[in-house]
């Protein structure tokens, strides 16, 4: 086929030499003769040229003789010669591709340097060899382009592949230099030739430079472990005890052997030698789209394949907070993955297909990051724009503790252009979540003053509040670097000293929390605020300790939660820190209080009974006021077991204390009160009827106190 062709020109080419006073045929718009390869509107000289070319490719036994005399006549010997050849059928060698293409260097090369020393001079004839290169090269392209099936670029020998983007190097540089000459006519139809082949080698190009784009894998070495959290993160509720923030383990970083998202470096550099071809060839806005379209879906691809998904606000908005949670979580887990994996490689991938136009990668990779960022940056505004509550302050924490880990990566990620604006947006994000956090926790404060439940806890037990609150303050606490900052910054707390801006180091919470102690020792705003809730829950439960009538049942109740709020903090270093050495003291002072309240109160009253005082009148035992003496304890101490055992302790230790405390009061000063009357009594039904108990059976009956259910009178516990 390219054989035919070019014969074909060569044809016409000497059929206008044997007719050289016939006028040139007019020539219609170049430009619409595009795809016309067999017209050649060139004029004589350029014929004559071409007819020298033509011959110079004869086999070199044919023997050209002079067709023509001074006057333009065929001679004699013209007509044998053309007998002669047209008896050995004779026809010109097909032109080759790669000296065809050698003669186009060269052509450029000259023609470059003959315009460089002569501005002024006549632009050069366009030689034959031209339209014998674009027909050529146009047969190529039908070979890799045309039919049915095209030949996809992996089907194509390496040393082939090599020389086609050669060929369209050159095509792209021969139509740059005929375009300096596009105002002269007898260029115009070379131009429309080259720039038509130009344009199949162009849409060929980047067909494949998509389609291989789009073969991308994502890599399973990179899949994130969603159950990674940071650790001492501890639930609040029993809701909460799963609420984990995700991180990127090490694993997901891309190694030195794989560092591309999705491709092999030999697609990549075959990626690169197709944006280098496209870009060079004037298909550079062809060339970036292409590229952004299919990295922008395999970004959204990457997001989906990490759990997240794209909400706009209503729809965050709409969500009920346990569907929104799990959002939540997986938009920190997505996150720390785009920055500490995705970002890099995306632009590792960018700078590698663009390596000879840093400029085009930067701003590719600025757009694609920019789009991601977006999004993200928008699902944590739709996140704080929903209505506060303090089960989610949790979960703003670790949208903030996020963000303040990004932005000091901001600028080693992304290029300067764009670092500026994406930190001014990430940081205004992160001081909106700061002024829900604040509220959040104010909120927290009106909610204990607001609870007024007028219903007292059944047996004197923890109250629901109490457990809430000190689950809620002891998760708090592990935000401790995170709040500091918060309140710092917000400046949402009244302190003597005033203070302006923040020196919190976001990243070195505990070098920033030492400054402040050897430099002062005020509190903190965050401090401050704690021991507030602290002081709000204990006047909130001294309130509902005085709904109950016994008072007795009072101090119980205030042992209790008492004792749950110092054993929270106990176990809490975080929270144990915050509060101080000289906090717990005073809590465990006014415990002990409450235990001697109790004392004086319950059994205080049943000692009395065992009082000595009016039982020897002249040096004898007043038997009448001693039965009643005897019968008053026994009626009391039943009272107390019956009523008491119903009361609760949930806590062991404390339950364990009071009634080794308690029996270290009764047990002796009951033995000795017997030991001294007992025989006062006859023995036998008398002594039955008003010594009930012995010292045994008392400390037995104890034992059953605060277990919280009644036990069947007259049963020991065994």
């Amino acid at each position: 086929m390219d054989a035919e062709k070019v014969t074909q020109t060569s044809d016409q080419t000497k059929s206008n030499d044997n007719n050289p006073n016939d006028k040139q045929p007019e020539i219609s718009d170049p430009l619409s003769s595009k795809d016309e390869t067999e017209i050649d509107p060139s004029p004589a000289d350029e014929s004559k040229s071409a007819e020298a070319e033509i011959v110079e490719d004869l086999p070199k036994d044919v023997d050209v003789i002079k067709t023509t005399n001074d006057d333009g006549a065929k001679t004699d010997d013209t007509q044998e010669g053309e007998d002669e050849v047209k008896a050995e059928d004779a026809s010109p060698l097909p032109p080759d591709l790669e000296k065809v293409s050698e003669e186009i260097d060269q052509f450029i090369f000259d023609s470059s340097n003959l315009k460089g020393d002569d501005n002024e001079s006549k632009p050069p004839d366009v030689p034959v060899f031209v339209e014998q290169f674009v027909v050529l090269v146009e047969a190529k392209i039908d070979d890799y382009d045309g039919g049915d099936a095209p030949i996809k670029w992996s089907q194509l020998p390496e040393k082939e592949a090599t020389t086609f983007l050669e060929i369209i190097d050159r095509i792209s540089k021969l139509l740059t230099y005929l375009c300096q000459f596009s105002s002269e006519y007898k260029y115009a139809y070379s131009i429309s030739r080259v720039d038509g082949v130009l344009q199949r080698a162009m849409s060929y190009i980047e067909e494949e430079f998509k389609s291989i784009l789009y073969d991308y894998k994502i890599n399973p070495d990179s899949d994130i472990d969603d159950s990674s959290a940071k650790p001492n993160k501890k639930a609040a509720n029993d809701t909460n005890q799963d609420a984990e923030q995700g991180v990127v383990p090490e694993s997901a970083t891309p190694s030195e052997e794989n560092k591309f998202t999705g491709y092999s470096e030999e697609i990549v550099m075959t990626l690169n030698k197709f944006s280098k071809a496209l870009i060079a060839g004037g298909y550079e806005s062809e060339c970036c789209q292409v590229y952004f379209i299919a990295r922008r879906k395999a970004l959204e691809e990457s997001l989906h394949k990490v759990g997240f998904e794209k909400y706009c606000i209503d729809d965050v908005q709409k969500m009920n907070w346990d569907s929104l949670e799990r959002e939540v979580t997986a938009w920190i887990i997505t996150f720390r993955h785009c920055t500490n994996v995705i970002f890099s490689s995306e632009r590792k991938l960018a700078d590698a297909v663009f390596a000879n136009q840093p400029s085009i990668a930067e701003n590719i990779f600025s757009n694609l990051s920019r789009g991601m960022m977006i999004q993200l940056l928008n699902f944590a505004e739709a996140v704080f724009m929903t209505k506060r509550a303090a089960e989610k302050l949790f979960k703003f924490l670790d949208i903030y503790e996020t963000l303040c880990d990004f932005l000091p990566l901001v600028d080693t990620i992304f290029p300067v252009s764009y670092a500026d604006e994406l930190k001014a947006e990430a940081t205004l994000t992160r001081s909106r979540l700061g002024e829900s956090i604040v509220s959040i926790f104010f909120e927290l404060e009106n909610s204990i003053q607001a609870d007024s439940n007028r219903i007292p806890v059944s047996g004197g037990a923890v109250h629901p509040l109490t457990r809430y609150i000190m689950n809620y303050l002891e998760y708090v606490a592990e935000y401790r670097g995170t709040l500091e900052q918060v309140f710092r910054e917000h400046q949402m707390i009244e302190r003597a000293d005033s203070t302006t801006g923040s020196d919190f180091d976001c990243q070195n919470p505990q070098a920033t929390q030492n400054t402040h102690q050897a430099s002062s020792n005020k509190m903190s705003p965050f401090e401050t605020h704690m021991i507030k809730v602290m002081d709000l829950l204990d006047a909130n439960l001294e309130a509902k300790s005085r709904l109950y009538k016994d008072t007795s049942l009072s101090s119980i109740f205030m042992m209790n939660n008492g004792r749950y709020i110092l054993q929270k903090i106990k176990g809490s270093p975080e929270i144990n820190s915050l509060m101080g050495d000289k906090w717990y003291r005073k809590r465990s002072s006014e415990l002990r209080q409450y235990h001697k309240n109790y004392q004086r109160e319950t059994w205080g009253k049943l000692l009395q009974c065992l009082n000595h005082e009016g039982l020897n009148v002249n040096g004898k035992v007043n038997k009448p006021i001693l039965k009643e003496r005897f019968k008053s304890f026994n009626a009391l101490f039943d009272e107390i077991h019956k009523t008491q055992s119903s009361w609760v302790i949930s806590d062991e230790q404390l339950q364990s204390e009071l009634r080794v405390s308690i029996s270290n009061m009764v047990i002796p000063a009951y033995r000795s009160f017997l030991g001294r009357f007992s025989q006062t009594f006859t023995p036998g039904r008398q002594t039955e009827k008003y010594v009930k108990y012995q010292p045994e059976e008392i400390e037995t009956y104890i034992d059953e106190l605060f277990d919280g259910n009644a036990t069947p009178w007259g049963r020991k516990k065994l």
